[in-house]
């Protein structure tokens, strides 16, 4: 006996996001039940955090949004700044907790949705079906029985891989006592920060109004830095390139994503599937993620909905794969500079083609194209190198971004007029 037709382990971008799925775009008739799975609150339910994508206006999670960018800039090392539109395209910052908010709101009439806070545990194959053994905040062993399930926590292994660069970031949200910030450009790189042997690193700055911004420290690199390191570097940062006078810091965002050519499984068991980061829906090149995985979970309803098996698609073609594949061993062997490599692309390429490329949605001839503005000689060089290369097995971090334990003090020199 079945106690739901689907579970959904983890309510963050990608559970919310399928049970959203399920509900909205059915054809018609009722929806299926479904038991949305959350952690309780503790070391496993992820801190607030911000998703940014490009889409076209009029989204549907529009009434969420924090900012809208119609503007992006690219900063290269000597400062030099490229600034274009990329419309029809608009750069859309969401933050976690408006999403689950509307989300939530759009499913709380079903009667078929349930949702439950418990730890799993343990999820198996059993019959025509999936066992998910969950414990309840209160320690309660509890078990149900689903048809299928779909799971989005993140592994604690990563799959074999050639090349596994860490995207890792801190990032303060700040308020200035003057207008110090544009908030209609948002800096998706700055490469005035000090480079890092191996990949790249950069300053992304998003204004919400003009004192106030969320201004991220970021790298492609290796190995994660310690707190002390990613505060050093935000507060040279703010000082010596933003010159942002006083300020004050309201909150801390920190994070690590995997940036992996791993072949990340989408099926776990027969009626067992894997969904979001755990299910390869993060572009290794980039590291976004929320966009791919509206494409992944929306082709996972219709599948369901047409009476058919509802194993996740892959969330990027093999082409995009292959290409991102190629990047990320050409900057962790550092035969092509990461901050020369990406500011060519935004200087030379128009920044609507660009985008749809970094989300796979460029023609052959497009992406042609688009090679044509990189390094070609160390890219085909390491091409043609990658068959030859070992797969090998890697800890993954945490994909999503996790809170720092308290607001932090405010350095001295933040609160110093420039």
């Amino acid at each position: 006996m079945q106690d739901a037709d689907i579970a959904i382990v983890g309510a963050g971008a990608a559970g919310l996001s399928l049970a959203h799925r399920l509900a909205v775009d059915r054809p018609g008739g009722p929806m299926p039940s479904v038991v949305l799975i959350d952690a309780p609150a503790g070391p496993l339910k992820p801190a607030e955090r911000t998703w940014c994508f490009w889409e076209e206006p009029h989204g549907e999670f529009d009434a969420a949004l924090t900012a809208v960018w119609d503007t992006l800039r690219v900063r290269a090392p000597d400062g030099t700044a490229v600034a274009a539109s990329p419309a029809p395209l608009r750069y859309k910052m969401l933050r976690s907790g408006a999403f689950e908010s509307l989300v939530g709101d759009r499913l709380a009439d079903e009667s078929n949705m349930a949702r439950l806070e418990a730890v799993v545990e343990e999820i198996h194959d059993v019959g025509d079906g999936a066992e998910v053994r969950t414990r309840t905040p209160g320690g309660r062993p509890l078990s149900l029985r689903a048809r299928w399930v779909f799971d989005s926590r993140p592994a604690r292994v990563l799959p074999p891989g050639r090349t596994t660069l860490l995207q890792h970031f801190h990032g303060w949200f700040v308020t200035t006592d003057r207008p110090a910030f544009d908030p209609l450009v948002a800096d998706l790189m700055d490469f005035r920060t000090p480079q890092p042997p191996h990949g790249l690193s950069f300053a992304y700055v998003l204004p919400t109004s003009p004192h106030q911004a969320l201004v991220e420290y970021t790298e492609f690199s290796r190995q994660v830095l310690d707190d002390q390191a990613y505060d050093r570097a935000l507060t040279r940062y703010l000082t010596d390139e933003l010159a942002l006078g006083a300020h004050d810091v309201v909150r801390v965002e920190h994070g690590v994503i995997p940036m992996t050519d791993a072949r990340f499984p989408r099926r776990a068991g027969r009626s067992v599937f894997r969904i979001g980061t755990a299910g390869g829906a993060t572009r290794p090149s980039t590291g976004y993620t929320f966009a791919a995985i509206q494409r992944q979970t929306r082709a996972i309803a219709a599948a369901y909905h047409q009476g058919r098996t509802p194993q996740p698609p892959p969330a990027h073609s093999a082409r995009s794969r292959a290409m991102d594949a190629v990047l990320l061993r050409a900057l962790d062997t550092g035969r092509v500079s990461g901050a020369s490599f990406f500011t060519r692309l935004f200087r030379e390429v128009p920044m609507e083609r660009l985008l749809r490329f970094l989300d796979g949605r460029t023609s052959v001839r497009e992406d042609v194209t688009i090679g044509l503005h990189t390094p070609v000689g160390p890219m085909l060089r390491t091409a043609a190198e990658l068959p030859r290369l070992p797969r090998y097995r890697a800890h993954a971090p945490a994909s999503a971004p996790t809170p720092a334990p308290a607001p932090r003090p405010v350095h001295p020199a933040e609160r110093k007029e420039n």
